[in-house]
């Protein structure tokens, strides 16, 4: 242990011994001891074990994997003397999915007069459909330029300028537009337009048959290797019109097949995607048609969130809730790299639920448990589209309105102290207060996002409650590592990127360090207990795109 450390408790010793117990400032709520003493760091890896382990197959949604994962969260809820979280008295809310697998190995062919280019399956584009369907295809659809396909009325931003794309295919850049006015999409920050899940709702809005998306790794932020991880099963929330309104075919293409598919046109990438950073960009009908076969098998999944409760201690509010969440999924066993083909999904994200669990270890260690309940929330299939966290959002156990916060863990620190921890979002909500003291009281601060045109905010599961206009708090590792260089951070953060994101080799490594993981938990469960005790619920901040949502959900 450094001394920095031990400094760092001494400081929290003293900060609680001092700190009010009500009627104050609620950021400073006194926290009980014996929640901060469960706290550590043999509980947080043997649960990691467990979930990483090939025996659990990669935690699929849908397989056995998924069934073994349920039942390990729901023992460990039961062995804590944790409630059920579901009224109907299971730790289980049911979340109907539909898995659509593509068969085939497609050829994507663009064709121009006599002019066509086959492209390979996997290696060139990759491309599936939501379609609840044994088919889904592309017949000479006309491919049309969109730039980012970006509708953002009020940055008077509007890439499509009343353009039919009817039956026709977008092709689509990532991101958001990269222009220099940092009132416009937040500067380099992504914003939620920059996302690709938001390209393929444009899609189904135009009516498009098709949407591909350019590849590249600087605006995805991450390489086509991950993105060839989704010739796996994809998985969709069922709709009553079975996801007919939807394009029939989404996808990616490399850089490479892009600008050969734009030179075909007689069109300069480069410059094209230089005029789509401007507003007076117009669609651009590329004069090639494209064409895709895709052969789909497809099951109904009943896949599972599990929920335990730790009722409030005060009667009058122990039917208001703070949530917390991690997803429990991962990609099960797919595509072999390295001789290797369970996907394990060890940092993400059996690190966050190890972390749930060790969160709720601390809450039922307590004495007297909070005024208001907690729930911890273990997803489903955020891998396939935040799809677990979605359902719960939108068929909640417990009603938005006496929901004060969510919390989510996404992947925990494995690499040490910091001096600092990373706020997703940071200066969203009321709940960055709480955040402050709290990490103040640890000797550290608090830093936004160092890559926020990666657009994280709008990747993990509580990205769902805060469309559904609760505060939401995302918090990651910290990037000023304790007695390690300055750009620490980011070469693990690259390293893993390119070596480990979605991979099979996410596995559990004999460099990680805990101790990191346990200071970011006593962070997260001192914010969670002060909000569950305070006298007043947080709120977004004034101007926040969420605020609006959440004071019409408050109204009497």
């Amino acid at each position: 242990m450094t001394n920095l450390f031990r400094s760092r408790n001494l400081l929290l010793t003293a900060a609680l011994a001092v700190a009010c117990t009500g009627g104050g400032d609620a950021t400073k709520t006194r926290v009980p001891a014996e929640a901060l003493a469960a706290i550590d760091t043999a509980t947080l890896m043997q649960h990691i074990r467990v979930l990483a382990d090939d025996s659990l197959l990669g935690r699929a949604p849908g397989t056995l994997g998924e069934e073994k994962t349920a039942a390990y969260l729901e023992s460990q809820f039961k062995a804590m003397g944790l409630k059920p979280g579901n009224p109907d008295g299971t730790y289980i809310q049911n979340v109907p999915l539909v898995g659509i697998t593509v068969t085939n190995k497609p050829t994507l062919t663009f064709a121009k007069g006599g002019t066509t280019a086959a492209l390979k399956w996997r290696d060139d584009f990759v491309a599936w459909t939501k379609h609840v369907a044994p088919s889904a295809a592309l017949k000479k659809s006309d491919l049309v330029f969109v730039g980012y396909g970006v509708e953002a009325p009020e940055f008077g931003w509007d890439d499509f300028k009343g353009a039919d794309l009817a039956g026709k295919t977008m092709v689509v850049l990532v991101n958001d537009p990269p222009v220099a006015d940092t009132a416009v999409f937040g500067g380099p920050r992504m914003t939620y337009y920059g996302r690709w899940t938001y390209k393929y709702e444009q899609g189904m809005r135009h009516k498009a048959a098709g949407v591909l998306l350019v590849h590249q790794t600087g605006p995805a932020g991450y390489p086509f290797a991950v993105v060839q991880g989704k010739v796996a099963e994809q998985f969709d929330l069922v709709t009553p019109d079975k996801n007919m309104s939807r394009s029939a075919v989404e996808g990616w293409i490399t850089l490479d097949q892009a600008k050969a598919l734009f030179a075909m046109a007689g069109q300069d990438f480069d410059s094209l995607q230089a005029r789509a950073a401007t507003r007076e960009f117009k669609p651009v009908p590329l004069g090639v048609t494209a064409s895709v076969t895709l052969d789909n098998k497809l099951r109904t999944v009943d896949s599972r969130n599990v929920v335990a409760t730790l009722e409030g201690s005060d009667p009058a509010l122990k039917d208001e809730y703070v949530i917390y969440s991690s997803h429990w999924d991962h990609f099960g066993i797919g595509t072999k790299v390295n001789g290797d083909s369970i996907y394990n999904g060890a940092l993400d994200n059996a690190t966050g639920v190890a972390g749930l669990l060790t969160l709720a270890k601390a809450y039922a260690a307590m004495k007297t448990p909070p005024k208001r309940s907690i729930v911890f929330l273990s997803v489903t299939a955020e891998e396939q589209g935040l799809l677990g966290s979605q359902y719960y959002a939108v068929t909640p156990i417990h009603p938005l309105a006496k929901t004060l916060a969510n919390i989510n863990m996404d992947g925990m620190n494995i690499w040490g102290l910091t001096n600092d921890v990373t706020v997703i979002g940071l200066g969203a909500s009321e709940l960055d207060d709480y955040a402050r003291v709290a990490a103040a009281e640890q000797a550290r601060s608090l830093r936004p996002d160092p890559e926020s045109e990666k657009g994280f905010y709008y990747r993990s599961d509580h990205f769902n409650f805060a469309k559904q206009g609760v505060p939401a708090f995302y918090p990651s590792e910290g990037v000023a590592f304790v007695d390690k260089p300055a750009d620490f951070a980011m070469k693990k953060r690259d390293e893993y990127t390119a070596n480990f994101y979605h991979k099979p080799q996410d596995e559990i490594q004999p460099g990680w360090e805990m101790s990191g993981a346990k200071q970011d938990l006593e962070l997260f469960f001192t914010i969670g207990y002060r909000v569950a005790q305070a006298a007043k619920y947080p709120e977004w901040r004034a101007g926040n795109e969420f605020k609006a949502i959440r004071d019409k959900q408050m109204k009497p």
